[in-house]
């Protein structure tokens, strides 16, 4: 497996198809130009063009509680999953996170998750709890 850090809209729409939706070039561009803005892409191995897997995380600061890391999203294509891929782009984010002087890394995860819950505990993460997210739609896109 190799894991690469995204840096160019082309490199990060050749793993379109881990995404929820196809990612505009747009987007794309403004995410890897965004200062604190981070995704990897794991390959199978050096022969693999397309990605197998990704992860994205966004540096957030706050007065009172320095710098964390939060991990906006994870994916690995189905034929590929129970290969530790995940395990593997989460400690390259969290040893990213620990390098910048984050405090913590964090995600949020639906409850009946099972599979994103085994993959972040796996990797060294605590479950704290069930927790609710409110939403706002702002109607952009």
């Amino acid at each position: 497996m190799r894991i690469v850090r995204a840096t160019t809209t082309p490199q990060l729409l050749t793993a379109s198809a881990l995404f929820d939706t196809p990612p505009h070039p747009h987007h794309a561009a403004a995410f890897l130009a965004a200062p604190g803005h981070h995704l990897f892409l794991a390959h199978e191995d050096d022969l693999t063009p397309d990605p197998v897997g990704f992860i994205s995380g966004v540096e957030t600061l706050h007065p009172d509680k320095g710098r964390e890391m939060f991990l906006y999203e994870l994916a690995v294509a189905e034929p590929f999953r129970r290969r530790r891929i995940a395990h593997a782009l989460i400690r390259t984010l969290a040893d990213l996170a620990a390098e910048l002087g984050c405090y913590d890394m964090w995600v949020g995860v639906d409850t009946d998750n099972d599979a994103a819950l085994a993959a972040y505990r796996t990797a060294g993460g605590t479950d704290e709890g069930p927790c609710r997210i409110v939403t706002w739609d702002l109607g952009q896109s």
